[in-house]
Order: structure tokens, then sequence, then C-alpha cells
């Protein structure tokens, strides 16, 4: 396990190697060195999660100045669940350095859904400890908070409700969303939606439903208006 490529990968260089160690390392190595005092990733886990849902909060909270506090939970939770943990942690290659014991790899651990989200955490923690809480906003701002920007979690955000309420503060404007083309790649169908507010067209919004669809149209109508 070459840690010194993973430091190099994001740009941070641990104080304590130690800590980063026990990040990636896996119960299940542990139970198998037992003469010797390597310690587990469980508690810096723990750790990392608390700290994960302070710093996606906080971005929310700023980020998104409209957004009630019903949405803002919805939108955390997706953000901080077991699959997106699994992609970013994936993203990263953290698979590739998870101290595994013998059993556990032979079973195919080092890609357990459960696994990988747990090491994303378990880093997070590590790196709070080593480098403070800036340095993991600085990593989440590289790495996770521009995917929320991109709309990675639109499923989430009622973008429709927020650009409902937005048009009514100024006029009574009726809000249309209209499928203009079904398109079927090869594996994956999409739609393409266009919001219509009054007889004003906005850019058209892909999905791969027609909800999912509608909601990025109204996303880029919300962008339209500069509204986060």
């Amino acid at each position: 396990m070459d840690l010194s490529q993973l430091e190099s990968q994001i740009g941070i260089t641990f104080r304590d190697r130690a800590l980063l160690k026990q990040a990636f390392t896996h119960s299940s190595y542990v139970n198998e060195h037992r003469k010797k005092k390597f310690l587990d990733n469980e508690r810096l886990e723990f750790l990392g999660d608390a700290v994960l849902e302070l710093a996606v909060s906080q971005y929310l909270y700023r980020k998104y100045t409209k957004m009630a506090e019903g949405e803002m939970t919805k939108l955390r939770a997706s953000i901080v669940c077991e699959a997106s943990l699994v992609d970013f942690a994936k993203r990263l290659n953290f698979s590739n350095y998870v101290l595994l014991g013998k059993g556990e790899e032979q079973t195919g651990g080092r890609n357990r859904p459960a696994l990988l989200a747990d090491v994303f955490e378990s880093f997070l923690g590590a790196l709070y400890l080593d480098q403070g809480y800036n340095i993991v906003l600085n990593f989440l701002n590289e790495y996770i908070f521009p995917k929320i920007t991109a709309g990675a979690f639109s499923h989430a955000m009622d973008y429709k409700s927020q650009l409902q309420e937005l048009v009514q503060q100024y006029k009574t404007y009726d809000i249309t969303y209209q499928i203009i083309e079904e398109r079927c790649p090869s594996h994956n169908k999409e739609f393409i939606a266009q919001v219509k507010i009054k007889d004003d067209l906005y850019k058209e919004g892909i999905g791969r439903t027609k909800k999912e669809a509608e909601q990025r149209a109204a996303k880029h109508a919300l962008d339209t208006f500069g509204i986060p």
C-alpha cells in the first residue's frame, strides 16, 4: 500500500502517516495481525461521518440561500448516502489502498459498497484530525462540491418548486414543461424537456426520466435568473 501515491494524487501530505494508514485499515486486517498494534478505521469512520455532514450542511446553507430546510435535509441525505460515498471513493481510487484480511479480500471485500463508503468517511476523519476542518473543506471543494453544483444530485432537489416560487414573487405566470425529444442510446434512454414561462422558452434539460429532465430544465431557468 503506497500511501505516498495517494498523497500525491490529492495534493495533501499527512503529518501523521499512522493516521492515514489507519483510515485505510479494515478490521479484518487487524484481526489477522493481532500480534501487531494495528488500529482499524472504525473510530475514524465515526468522526468522518460527523465532519462530512457538517461540511455538506454548511455548503448547502451558504450555496442555496433560497432553499427551505426540508429541501436542504433531503439534498444532504442524498449526498452523504452510501451510494454517493461509494462513487466518491471509486473516483479517488481508494480501493487500491485498503488493507484487508485474506478472507475479506477473497470474498470481494475491496469492492464492497459498504466498505468503500466507510473508507471514505474514515479518510475524512483522519484528514480532520491531521490537518483541520478548513483542509477538509478544501478537499471537498476540490472533489465533491463541484458535483453538487453540476447537478449530480438534481434528483433530490425540487428545482420546479423553487422556480414556481421565484416567478410568483413577481408575476402570476404559468410555467409549463414539455418533453420535446426522447432518445434511446444503447443502454440508457434520455428525455429532453423544455420549460416555458409565459411566452419565454429557456434552455432544455436532459435526464434519464421525464421528471429528471424537467427538474434540470427548471434548474437552467433558475440559472438564467441568477438564483443559486
